[in-house]
């Protein structure tokens, strides 16, 4: 299974429409905060997918999306949030304690804009960058493991 993550795309909604178009064998998507309204803007192109949304710290607080949310795809559990509650930006100890505590296979996070990923005692993270600066993300899960990376949209 293939599935885009995305974020921060602050307005950029030509820049998502590309990644979606780009990774069209994705059969969900992640949307990790800033940019909410730009996300539903595409929701033409995400009618055959599973879609997760989060909210960001620069979209409205009316916006229906949680901080964070925790699904299941193929087995593997994926923790989501922008990344602002758990303090992302001075380090991931706090993210990566709450997505093992939630039992998480994988954390995604955004809002510092650099592309990132690791692995770490069991836990795959990564960041997409900014969809906005032409990062994203793709997580593989097939049945021999997990694979995580970013790529840049190709304009």
């Amino acid at each position: 299974m293939r599935i885009l993550v995305l974020s921060d795309s602050h307005g950029d909604v030509i820049s998502l429409k590309m990644a979606i178009e780009a990774e069209k064998t994705a059969q969900a998507v992640i949307f990790l905060g800033d940019g909410t309204n730009d996300i539903e803007e595409t929701q033409s192109l995400l009618r055959n997918k599973k879609t997760i949304i989060v909210g960001g710290n620069c979209d409205s607080a009316f916006a229906p999306y949680p901080k964070k949310a925790i699904d299941v795809f193929c087995g593997k559990k994926i923790y989501c949030t922008h990344g602002y509650a758990e303090h992302v930006k001075t380090g991931l100890q706090m993210l990566t304690t709450k997505a093992n505590e939630e039992g998480c296979d994988i954390a995604v996070y955004g809002h510092t804009h650099t592309p990132f990923t690791s692995y770490e005692n069991g836990l795959y993270i990564m960041n997409p960058g900014s969809v906005r600066q032409n990062s994203y993300g793709v997580i593989d899960i097939e049945p021999n493991g997990i694979i995580c990376f970013t790529k840049k949209i190709i304009t």
